[in-house]
C-alpha cells in the first residue's frame, strides 16, 4: 500500500518513519516533508493546506491511506474532501475537528458532556472582555489568575497565562486589537487559571471504540523551570508517572467517553486522535483543551515506543474496526524528546543555517533524531527552516537514562543559534526516581 503523510514537522517525520516500518507499506510520501523525511520516506512538494493538490496526488499515485498530521488541513475539511472522492484518510471530519478549531466550541462540548474544565466566559470584542476583567478584578488588580485564549487556531501560542489585571488587559489587546493571531482572535475566551501539573492523554478512536495511549507530558514554556513564553512544545516524555492506571481509567470514563458519545449524538462522530490537554488539580483532572491530532512533540517519544503496526492501527480506525486490533504493544522503556530550536523562538528567528553533527548524533545508542523545521539546501545540506528545528528522541531503562541519551545526541548537533531547554523530563525524575 502507498501511504501519504500530510505535513512537514517532527510529528509527521515520526509518523512516516513508523509507517515505513510496516511490511504492508510500499511507498511512503510526505507532503511537503522536511530534510529528515527526505531520508526516511519520499517528499512531495505540495503544501499541507493545498487540499485540491493533495487529492490529485493521492489519486494519481494510488495512495491507499492518507494520514493527516497538522490541525489546519483537518479544520479546513481535508477529510471530508477525500472521503467524498472515495479515498481512505485518517483524521476527524471538519465538524468534529472544531474541537480544536474553536476554543468556544470546545468549551461548549465540555459543558454539554459534563466534563470537568475551568470556568470561562466568551467574548467577541476587546471592549467587552476588558470590561469583564476591570469589573471582576477591580479590587484585586494584582491577583488576576486567568488565561486569555484566542478562539481559533494559533499554532499552539494563542493561550496567554496571566497573574495580574494589567497582564490580562495586555493579553486581550494583543489578541483582539493588535490581532497577533489574525482571525483566530475574532472571538476570545477568558477562563480561570488552573493550578497543578499538566499532562497529555491521547486516545485513538473510530467513533465507537476508544484505545487510550500512554500518557505523555509536554513542556510548553520556553525556558528551564517552566519559565518564559508559551511555545509549541520544547520537549516531552512518555509515559508520565504523574498519571497512574487509576487516573488513566478515570480520564477515559469521565473525559474521553463522554466527549466521543456527545459528538456521536450530535451526528459529528469523531474518528482519529483525540488529544486531551489536562491539568491535574487538587480537585482531580480538568481539561485545558482538546487537539484533534497527535501532539508535537508528544508524538515522537510515543511512536518511538510503539510496537504495534501503525499502518494497521490507522487503517482499522478509518474502517471503524478498531475493536479488532486488540491491546496495543509498547516498548516498556520510557522515552524522552528534547526539542532543539532556533535562536529567538518563539519570537522572530532566522533560517537557513547549516545543521552539522546529525550523523554523529544518529550513532548514539537508542536515539532517533526527528526533523521538524528543516529543509535541504541547493547542495543537499540540511538547514534550519523553522522555530522548532529538531526533536532529539531517546529511549532508556529509566527516564533519567533516556534523558542522558537524548542530551548526548543533542551535544553532537550544532548550527548557528541552536538552543534547547536543559531540564526536559526532570519533573518525572525528581518525582519518581530520586
Amino acid at each position: 500500500m502507498n501511504v501519504l503523510v500530510v505535513g512537514g514537522g517532527g510529528r509527521e517525520h515520526a509518523m512516516a518513519w513508523k509507517l515505513k516500518q510496516s511490511p504492508r507499506a510500499d511507498r511512503v510520501f510526505v507532503a511537503p516533508g522536511n530534510a529528515g523525511t527526505a531520508v526516511d520516506a519520499e517528499n512531495v512538494d505540495i503544501a499541507d493546506n493545498d487540499i485540491p493538490a493533495l487529492l490529485k496526488f493521492a489519486k494519481e499515485n494510488n495512495v491507499g491511506l492518507t494520514v493527516v498530521g497538522p490541525e489546519v488541513p483537518l479544520c479546513d475539511g481535508i477529510v471530508d474532501t477525500f472521503e467524498e472522492a472515495g479515498l481512505k484518510i485518517f483524521g476527524p471530519a471538519k465538524n468534529a475537528a472544531r474541537l480544536e478549531a474553536s476554543k468556544v466550541f470546545c468549551k461548549q462540548v465540555l459543558r454539554a458532556s459534563d466534563v470537568a474544565t475551568a470556568d470561562f466566559s466568551e467574548f467577541s470584542s476587546a471592549e467587552a472582555a476588558e470590561r469583564f476583567i476591570n469589573e471582576r478584578y477591580e479590587e484585586s488588580p494584582e491577583d488576576c489568575p486567568v488565561v486569555v485564549k484566542a478562539d481559533g487556531l494559533a499554532a499552539g501560542k494563542g493561550a496567554i497565562v496571566c497573574s495580574t489585571r494589567d497582564e490580562a488587559l495586555q493579553a486581550i489587546d494583543l489578541i483582539a486589537r493588535q490581532r497577533e493571531f489574525g482571525s483566530a482572535g475574532d472571538k476570545l475566551i477568558i477562563e480561570d487559571r488552573l493550578e497543578g501539573v499538566e499532562a497529555s492523554i491521547l486516545a485513538i478512536t473510530d467513533g465507537k471504540t476508544i484505545l487510550t495511549l500512554p500518557p505523555a507530558e509536554d513542556h510548553k514554556r520556553a525556558h528551564d523551570g517552566d519559565q518564559g513564553p508559551n511555545t509549541g512544545g520544547m520537549g516531552a516524555y512518555c509515559p508520565t508517572p504523574s498519571i497512574d492506571d487509576e487516573m488513566l481509567r478515570s480520564v477515559e470514563a469521565n473525559v474521553l467517553v463522554p466527549t466521543v458519545h456527545h459528538l456521536k449524538r450530535q451526528r459529528s462522530p469523531f474518528r482519529g486522535i483525540l488529544y486531551a490537554g489536562l491539568m491535574l488539580t487538587s480537585g482531580g483532572p480538568k481539561v485545558l483543551e482538546y487537539n484533534v491530532r497527535f501532539g508535537d512533540p508528544e508524538c515522537q517519544p510515543m511512536l518511538l515506543r510503539l510496537k504495534t503496526d501503525l499502518l494497521d492501527l490507522l487503517e482499522a480506525t478509518v474502517d471503524q474496526r478498531l475493536e479488532d486490533i486488540g491491546p496495543l504493544e509498547w516498548d516498556d522503556r520510557p522515552a524522552v524528546c528534547v526539542v532543539m530550536a532556533s535562536e529567538g523562538y518563539p519570537g522572530k528567528y532566522t533560517k537557513g543555517h547549516v545543521i552539522r553533527g546529525l550523523e554523529e548524533a544518529a550513532k548514539v545508542e537508542d536515539v532517533k533524531v526527528f526533523h521538524a523545521g528543516t529543509k535541504l539546501d541547493a547542495d543537499g545540506n540540511p538547514v534550519s527552516n523553522g522555530g522548532r528545528v529538531l526533536g532529539v528522541t531517546a529511549v532508556g531503562d529509566s527516564v533519567s537514562a533516556a534523558k542522558l541519551q537524548a542530551y548526548k545526541a543533542v551535544k553532537c548537533i550544532r548550527w548557528e543559534g541552536a538552543w534547547c531547554r536543559k531540564d526536559i523530563s526532570d519533573k518525572a525524575i525528581t518525582g519518581s526516581e530520586s
